[in-house]
């Protein structure tokens, strides 16, 4: 008997996706990796991150990362002609993500009150800065701003330096997986209630609710976090240690994980030591603790104080570069890269959806598509435009200046 072919989580979910830059393409890319189609709308000059390096072969990779799989098309909105095709796409569509300053998409004639209107099972979703109200709805955001005035620059780095920036783009990353989420929690009202909504995700939201440890600290003590450099602000021993050829880290969470540690530093009458019953007591001792661990680490190499520490069933590991994490038994097992086809980028592998679902079809992956490139076939499959009017909305100059079916 023929086995059905299993289906995806999103297979038959249309998304048209306005935004540009990261948040709300990443939010898109999570969800085209689901099976969702999703048709890419560009202004006639690109995507801002086309223009952003690196490069390869003209290509930038992060446009090629966050875009990928999806079907690209340009609509010069300024024009009323294209306004109207924006919507008549969105009308055939089951979501839609924006990120315009507020006010713009419905100066576009795509607001979220008049589509809801003409479609209410549409999920509307608007990615911004500071969301869609407020005093500084209206301001530009960039992750920098976003790190600097939510407190998340302000505990990162060593307690006797400067505020310091996160190593990523962490507020437009965390912003475009609640972004995707909300998606995904709309849909499954749609498909009980036969209700769509406006969703609105704000970078500043979501990176204030990103400081879980922080917030934590603050609501319950009312004391202002500060920056505690490489350990943990709430735990000890917890945080980066040094070994006799660079550095590692330690985890110990728990009175367990304490006293076998204790054992292989060769400090057994710590677990005794009334100092070092709570954690909240290892974190007040900390510099005793990191005395003692160091004293025993710095004798050895990272890989054999990792090796022990590991047969001890104690959480550690060596500070490792991207490249030693992607080359690792361990990336390869899980698929973390995975190989994609583009003629334009040969060798090209991208990241895929890093959740796995053993009930549905692998997660699929896709090149990131050319400026334009499905639009000819998106108007045909999707409104049912001929050839013939194509051609005169391309002459009209509705996909820029260059008269491109596309």
């Amino acid at each position: 008997m023929t086995q059905m072919p299993r289906p995806r989580p999103l297979d038959g979910i249309r998304i048209v996706d306005f935004s540009r830059v990261l948040a709300g393409p990443l939010s898109t890319a999570l969800l085209v990796d689901l099976g969702a189609e999703v048709i890419k709308v560009e202004p006639p000059q690109g995507d801002d991150y086309r223009g952003i390096g690196p490069f390869r072969n003209g290509e930038s990779a992060l446009f090629t990362i966050v875009n990928r799989g999806k079907q690209g098309v340009v609509l010069d909105l300024k024009q009323p002609a294209a306004q109207a095709l924006a919507r008549a796409l969105i009308l055939a569509s089951d979501v839609v993500v924006e990120n315009f300053r507020p006010g713009v998409a419905e100066r576009l004639g795509i607001g979220a009150a008049s589509l809801l209107q003409a479609k209410p099972r549409l999920v509307y979703v608007s990615v911004s800065g500071y969301g869609q109200s407020g005093p500084l709805a209206d301001r530009p955001a960039y992750d920098i701003l976003m790190q600097a005035s939510t407190g998340l620059m302000e505990v990162t780095g060593d307690p006797a330096g400067e505020a310091t920036l996160v190593g990523e783009v962490v507020a437009d990353v965390v912003t475009g997986l609640y972004a995707s989420w909300a998606i995904l929690a709309a849909l499954l009202q749609v498909q009980r209630s036969g209700v769509g909504q406006h969703v609105d995700v704000a970078m500043y939201d979501a990176t204030i609710s990103f400081l879980v440890t922080s917030l934590a600290r603050y609501l319950f003590t009312d004391v202002v976090p500060t920056r505690v450099g490489n350990r943990h602000p709430l735990s000890a021993p917890f945080g980066v240690f040094q070994a006799q050829d660079g550095p590692f880290v330690l985890a110990v969470l728990t009175h367990r994980f304490f006293t076998q540690l204790a054992a292989v530093v060769g400090q057994p009458d710590w677990p005794a030591d009334p100092r070092f019953q709570t954690d909240a007591g290892r974190l007040e001792h900390e510099g005793h603790l990191r005395a003692g661990i160091e004293a025993w680490s710095r004798r050895y190499t990272v890989a054999d104080v990792c090796a022990a520490l590991d047969a001890a069933g104690v959480p550690a590991a060596s500070v490792a570069t991207l490249a030693d994490a992607l080359a690792a038994p361990q990336a390869a097992a899980r698929g973390v890269l995975t190989a994609v086809p583009d003629a334009r980028l040969p060798g090209l592998r991208l990241p895929l959806q890093p959740v796995k679902f053993t009930g549905s079809a692998d997660n699929v992956i896709g090149r990131a598509p050319g400026l334009g490139e499905h639009g000819a076939a998106i108007w045909s499959r999707v409104l049912g435009l001929g050839v013939e009017r194509i051609a005169e909305l391309a002459a009209a100059g509705l996909f820029g200046a260059r008269g491109s079916t596309t």
